[in-house]
C-alpha cells in the first residue's frame, strides 16, 4: 500500500503555481485530474493551457463553483484535492471561493488531504500584520478554521518568495526585472529571507501528498542554500554581470509611507515586503513540532539555486 500513488485534482491548475502543480504531479505518477470552469469563457490561452494538460496525460474536469453538486462529483474522483487559486491582488483574489470547495470536500467525505491555496508565508504567524495586507492571512485562516472544523486531513505549504516575483528583481518593488545600475535596500538589505523556484515549489508539494510525516501539519520550504539576505542576492548578480550596483537604502518609516499613493494592490503589496524585509517574518521562528522542512523530508530534491536562478535575466 506504501507505492500507491493518490489521485490528484488541482483546482486552479491553469495559474502560476497551478500549471506547475499539474506538471509535478503528472511527473511523479499520480493520476492527475484538473478542474476545468465552463466560466473560462473565450479565455482562449486558459482553454489550450488544459487540451495541453490532457495530451501530457491529465484528466480535464468540468466543474462550477456555481454548481455544488458538480464540485462533489468532481472531488469524489481523487484522493487529494490541491487548490492554488490566487491570492494575488494585483492578478484575481478568490481565496475565500475555497469556502464551497471545502463544503464540497466535506460533503464527498472521500478526500485524504486538502492542501488548501497557501503557498506564501505561514498566515497563522501573522496575526499582527499590517493592513490593508493582512486580508490575504485573515482570509487564509478563515479557510483554515472551516478546513479544520470539517475534519478534513490537510497539508498547508508555506513556500515563502517565489523567485519570479522577488528574485529575478532583486525583490525590487513593482518590477520584474534585475536593476543593471541602481539597487534598493530595505534597510541595511541584512534580513534573512528564502526564495523559492516555482517549480521546485511544485515538486516539494505533490512529494507531501502521501507523506505521513506532513499529515495535519504546515509543511516550510526553506532550503538552506536559499535562505539569503537581500544583499547575498544582490552578489550572485553583480558576479553574473561582473558589475558592482549602486546601492540606496530606504528606511522601514520611508517605505511605508510609500502606502499613501497606491492603490489598494499597492497598498497590500507595501505591508507584504515590510514584513519580510524589514521584520524578517520568513526566518524569525523556529519551526516547531506542528511543522516540517521540505528539503530534510526530501533531500533528494536537487533544488534550483538563486545563482543559477538568476542567469536567465543576464
Amino acid at each position: 500500500m506504501a507505492n500507491y500513488k493518490s489521485k490528484v485534482l488541482v483546482v486552479g491548475g491553469t495559474g502560476y503555481i497551478g500549471k506547475r502543480i499539474v506538471k509535478a504531479s503528472l511527473a511523479q505518477g499520480h493520476t492527475t485530474y484538473v478542474l476545468q470552469r465552463p466560466e473560462i469563457g473565450l479565455d482562449i490561452d486558459k482553454l489550450q493551457m488544459l487540451l495541453g494538460f490532457k495530451e501530457q496525460g491529465a484528466h480535464l474536469v468540468e466543474a462550477s463553483f456555481s454548481d455544488h453538486q458538480s464540485l462533489v462529483n468532481a472531488v469524489k474522483l481523487a484522493d487529494v484535492v490541491i487548490c492554488t487559486m490566487s491570492g494575488v491582488h494585483f492578478r484575481s483574489h478568490n481565496i475565500l471561493l475555497q469556502l464551497k470547495l471545502v463544503q464540497a470536500i466535506k460533503d464527498a467525505g472521500n478526500v485524504k488531504r486538502f492542501l488548501p491555496s497557501e503557498f506564501g508565508m505561514d498566515p497563522a504567524r501573522m496575526q499582527d500584520a499590517l493592513e490593508p495586507g493582512r486580508v490575504t492571512f485573515d482570509e487564509k485562516m478563515t479557510v483554515r478554521r472551516a478546513i479544520e472544523a470539517a475534519n478534513i486531513p490537510h497539508t498547508y505549504i508555506s513556500s515563502n518568495c517565489f523567485a519570479g516575483y522577488f528574485a529575478g528583481n532583486l525583490s525590487q518593488f513593482a518590477t520584474l526585472l534585475p536593476p543593471r545600475d541602481n539597487v534598493q535596500l530595505y534597510g541595511n538589505g541584512n534580513v534573512k529571507v528564502v526564495y523559492m523556484d516555482e517549480d521546485d515549489v511544485a515538486t516539494y508539494t505533490i512529494k507531501s501528498i502521501d507523506d505521513p510525516r506532513t499529515l495535519n501539519k504546515t509543511v516550510y520550504l526553506r532550503p538552506p542554500e536559499n535562505i539569503l539576505t537581500q544583499i547575498q542576492l544582490i552578489e550572485k548578480w553583480e558576479k553574473l554581470i561582473a558589475k558592482k550596483l549602486e546601492k540606496s537604502t530606504i528606511s522601514a518609516q520611508d517605505f511605508l509611507a510609500l502606502m499613501k499613493d497606491m492603490d489598494y494592490a499597492g497598498q497590500v503589496g507595501i505591508g507584504h515586503f515590510y514584513h519580510i524585509f524589514y521584520e524578517g517574518c520568513l526566518t524569525n521562528f523556529e519551526i516547531g513540532e506542528n511543522g516540517e522542512e521540505a528539503s530534510e523530508l526530501y533531500p533528494e530534491v536537487q533544488y534550483t539555486r538563486m545563482e543559477s536562478y538568476l542567469k536567465r535575466y543576464v
